[in-house]
């Protein structure tokens, strides 16, 4: 078994893709690492795939992936997991605002510290305190909370694990974002954190858009709900309707002795059925229960069904063919 697996996802990272092997490349040989990079390239539309298959051709260290289209970080980071080797498995953006100085510490959290998990804290960040530091803050105060993992970054795309970590956790949807939420529940719980050096970007612009905070809240909502109901659908199930069925009792019991102390005192009253807030107390908790079980059910049929990432291979180099 190796010692490093480098798993890099890239979109549209062809400038920085040769400053950045060859930034990695010394680090590994100044260490002494046995190590493999495996660049997944999710859909690039301009030459990074190119570049991938000259540095493997230059260096077999270097390997490839190439998703015929766009389908996103998690799917990416899924198929390098796949077929990483390493017994560390680091995982670093291609963009250059990672920090490959900073992977022989990672390496050493893991191998010596006994840490299941490092992950990258960027204390110090060259990004727009509008567009990007606030709202960070903002969801990684959300996502302590609801994992009990105390990270400052859940987001950073330095990390360090362990090979069994990456071999049994699924990420799929959008979940890159709670790899320690989903190691954890995985049983590897000695996750640490190392502050980390950020580099300000050098080529292009960000790939993601200021959506990916929604995205990313209701994310944390699904893992929740799935972590704690997907294999105790009745808790929640059961809970409801049980609370649902109270209220509505209480509710109904409560209209029939008012009338019935109306009728009893020869006060003028209405039918039940004339009351429009019977109506619309009905309808609210019916599509309040449907709406929630129709999306709680989407996503438990979702993680159920799931096998194996949902993305599709054009190419790879660097593999062995059997």
């Amino acid at each position: 078994m190796k010692d490093l697996s480098l798993v890099i996802p890239l979109l549209n990272e062809s400038k920085s893709l040769p400053e950045l092997y060859h930034w990695i490349k010394r680090v590994m040989d100044e260490n002494d690492f046995d190590y493999e990079i495996i660049f997944i390239d999710d859909g690039s539309t301009d030459n990074s795939w190119e570049i991938i298959e000259n540095l493997h051709k230059e260096n077999p260290r270097v390997k490839g992936i190439k998703f015929r289209r766009n389908f996103g970080k998690s799917q990416a980071l899924h198929a390098g997991f796949a077929q990483a080797q390493g017994r560390v498995v680091i995982t670093m953006d291609a963009d250059l605002q990672d920090n490959p100085e900073e992977i022989p510490a990672l390496y050493e959290m893991i191998v010596n510290q006994g840490y299941d998990l490092v992950s990258g804290w960027k204390k110090i960040r060259y990004d727009s305190v509008i567009k990007k530091n606030l709202p960070s803050k903002l969801f990684n105060w959300a996502a302590r909370k609801v994992s009990g993992i105390p990270l400052h970054d859940f987001n950073c795309g330095l990390k360090a694990y362990r090979n069994e970590v990456i071999k049994n956790i699924k990420v799929y949807g959008e979940m890159h974002r709670y790899i320690p939420f989903l190691a954890k529940n995985a049983g590897f719980t000695k996750i640490g954190e190392k502050i980390v050096k950020h580099q300000a970007r050098k080529y292009g612009e960000t790939k993601f858009g200021s959506d990916r905070f929604i995205k990313g809240v209701l994310d944390l909502i699904s893992l929740w709900f799935l972590t704690r109901f997907s294999k105790r659908p009745m808790y929640l199930f059961g809970g409801l309707g049980m609370l649902m069925f109270f209220i509505g009792f209480l509710a109904v019991a409560a209209i029939f002795i008012i009338k019935a102390w109306k009728l009893w005192h020869h006060i003028p009253t209405h039918l039940v059925t004339d009351r429009p807030w019977f109506y619309i107390a009905l309808a609210s908790m019916i599509l309040g229960v449907q709406f929630f079980l129709a999306g709680f059910t989407g996503e438990m049929i979702l993680q159920q069904n799931y096998r194996g990432g949902h993305y599709s291979i054009e190419k790879k180099t660097g593999f062995d063919k059997a």
